[in-house]
């Protein structure tokens, strides 16, 4: 089982390593140092960094049909073909067109993923584990996104798009090997097959029949749904979950945060480099999905979302202050060609006033470190695991495309959108909306999402066709609300 998820999660590490790529290039190609035929201006770096999202979209269409037409497991390796190409465009550009292509095509292979991994693993974890490893999609991008970083300090841009080329690659060789999910070969009226892979994916000594019987039950209830029936709460309300959670999860301004780290580094005056702010961001963010694997199944969702929430909420209000108050830096005094002789004193006064800005330099990265890390101990990874949770199991491929499609959507026209915000009027505006959006992710955690922890697929989706709890008991009194 621990092979399987790690042989799909490397699409993730590739989502991650793709989705950041323009931070540390962007600033290369605005230079006037770039090559002519593909320098950018402020819009060609919007379309640049946001196209992306735009491909992921794309993808997530995608998945829809080809998550139920030929599984899980061949769609996320079907994934590796827009990504090397698009790295390989990318390698190898000699105008912008092949720039914006190939980050397109790398988008469409992170929709895929995004669409296909988090399902592939829920339908072969047991459910005691489940919520640990639905966090490894959340915590193998993360770590492709701190690679990037990390390589961006040393490696030539060119070079950062092939090395990207290898992980795709090498997930369509490990997944070869790997087994579909027992819900998908039931669903396909192979049960021996069914339960030779579960058997492989539990161990020689586990009862299999008790889970195949369930899965099966869960399958034939399902088999006569039409769209009619789709429209009603007991499929509505959970797919409504999903897309609002996947909208509030981008409104929050992640993606354009990861995307422009460092420009936005640059602009907040940060008193260290940005690309060591943005190598920094990187560590924390991958520390924080650890804790989120740690404590999912321990503290439980929405309890880890409360969290994340308000920890995002007090970075982003500190952000948007800081934004706001910080006056535009003046331009160097001209030399007092009379004062060719100073004291001693005047250089501690220097010191002392030096100090302040030295410190307030540090505000912009500590809030952003935090609201990096409030998300990626919740709303990063909490969102993928509660999608493939609660969705309807009859039309989870198709709804877990809509997820995706939505998500990427918003994730791309905020993302255009961030570039001329900023060159506009600054950062105050763009975190201010994102300070918003965090009290909504507040208050819909609140009143609209479910708590899955400890519980199968199957009682999760009897949830919600009964509308009643879950049966508090001693090993587990977590419940789901009326």
């Amino acid at each position: 089982m621990y092979l399987a998820v790690f042989s799909a999660v490397l699409g993730n590490f590739n989502f991650g390593y793709s989705l950041v790529y323009s931070s540390p290039v962007l600033s290369k190609f605005k230079s006037p140092d770039a090559e002519p035929r593909l320098r950018m201006d402020t819009e060609q770096a919007a379309w640049f960094g946001s196209i992306y999202s735009l491909g992921a979209a794309a993808g997530g269409l995608g998945a829809m049909l080809l998550n139920d037409l030929t599984g899980r497991k061949l769609s996320i390796m079907m994934s590796a073909v827009p990504s090397t190409v698009g790295y390989m465009l990318m390698g190898g550009a000699v105008d912008l067109w092949m720039l914006h292509l190939g980050r397109f095509l790398t988008g469409v292979a992170g929709g895929i993923t995004a669409a296909s991994i988090p399902v592939y693993i829920s339908e072969i974890s047991h459910k005691k584990l489940r919520g640990a490893l639905g966090s490894c999609p959340q915590i193998t991008a993360v770590f492709g996104t701190l690679t990037l970083y990390a390589l961006g300090l040393v490696v030539p841009w060119r070079w950062l798009a092939v090395a990207g080329s290898v992980p795709p690659l090498l997930m369509v060789v490990l997944l070869a090997f790997m087994p579909s999910s027992p819900r998908r070969l039931l669903s396909l009226g192979r049960e021996q097959h069914a339960e030779r892979v579960l058997r492989w994916l539990r161990g020689s000594d586990y009862d299999t029949h008790v889970e195949l019987s369930a899965i099966k039950q869960s399958i034939e209830a399902q088999a006569n749904i039409t769209w009619s029936q789709l429209a009603t709460p007991t499929y509505s309300r959970p797919i409504v979950i999903s897309v609002v959670m996947r909208f509030l999860q981008q409104m929050t301004g992640i993606t354009p945060i990861l995307v422009y780290l460092e420009p936005i580094f640059a602009k907040s005056k940060v008193t260290l480099e940005p690309r060591y702010d943005a190598a920094i961001v990187g560590a924390v963010r991958l520390l924080s999905v650890a804790v989120a694997a740690v404590l999912m199944d321990k503290a439980g969702r929405k309890n880890l979302l409360y969290s994340s929430s308000m920890l995002m909420f007090l970075s982003s209000l500190t952000l948007t202050m800081v934004s706001h108050t910080t006056p535009c830096p003046p331009g160097p005094a001209p030399p007092n060609l009379t004062a060719l002789h100073h004291s001693p004193h005047e250089d501690l006064g220097s010191a002392f006033q030096a100090a302040p800005q030295t410190a307030a330099g540090l505000i912009p990265l500590i809030s952003t470190v935090v609201f990096i890390f409030g998300y990626a101990m919740g709303w990063g990874p909490i969102t993928w695991l509660l999608m493939s949770e609660v969705l309807p199991l009859v039309a989870r491929g198709k709804a877990s495309g809509l997820c995706v499609t939505v998500s990427w959507l918003t994730a791309f026209g905020l993302t255009h959108a961030f570039t001329h915000l900023v060159d506009s009027y600054g950062l105050y505006i763009p975190y201010l909306i994102f300070t918003v959006v965090c009290v909504l992710c507040l208050l819909f955690n609140a009143v609209c999402i479910p708590e899955t922890r400890g519980r199968s697929l199957e009682e999760i989706e009897n949830y919600f066709r009964t509308g009643r709890t879950f049966t508090i008991n001693q090993s587990d009194p977590s419940v789901l609300p009326s």
